[in-house]
């Protein structure tokens, strides 16, 4: 169970050797990675507030692993400048099945679209920013959890 934030890339197929190296209790690995998309959009940038993000993240991966039989989890999220096609996040949840590891990852994203704190801003080709507000249809998703 691992939580990170950084500026750096990731390479997913890395995590997941890293995650599983040496197990053999696991039977199913889920993956998901966010990219930033292009368009309108020239670049994201992304901020947050250390200590508090990675306190907000590890609880929301805490309580992944209480509703699921998790064997191992990991969340990467980038911040800083990011254009077109970069890596923004990296969720990986491991089980014995899959069903656990999909809805786990489900579970994850649908929360840290909503409630990690990470300011977004993006760019546009004409020169202007704006920020990024929270989407309905993420405050939707994240219902189907609050059972």
């Amino acid at each position: 169970m691992a939580v990170r934030i950084q500026a750096a890339d990731f390479d997913a197929g890395a995590e997941i050797a890293a995650l599983t190296a040496g197990r053999d209790d696991i039977g199913a690995v889920v993956s998901f990675t966010g990219l930033v998309r292009g368009g309108e959009v020239s670049a994201m940038t992304l901020e947050h507030y250390p200590g508090m993000t990675e306190r907000a993240l590890e609880q929301i991966e805490a309580e992944a692993n209480r509703r699921w039989p998790l064997k191992a989890s990991l969340v990467v999220h980038r911040v800083g400048r990011l254009e077109p096609g970069a890596n923004i996040v990296l969720v990986l949840t491991a089980s014995e099945g899959r069903h656990a590891a999909f809805e786990a990852a489900s579970f994850l994203m649908d929360y840290l679209k909503t409630d990690a704190p990470f300011w977004k801003s993006e760019e546009r080709a004409d020169g202007s920013t704006s920020w990024v507000d929270a989407r309905e249809a993420d405050d939707s998703a994240k219902t189907r959890w609050e059972s």
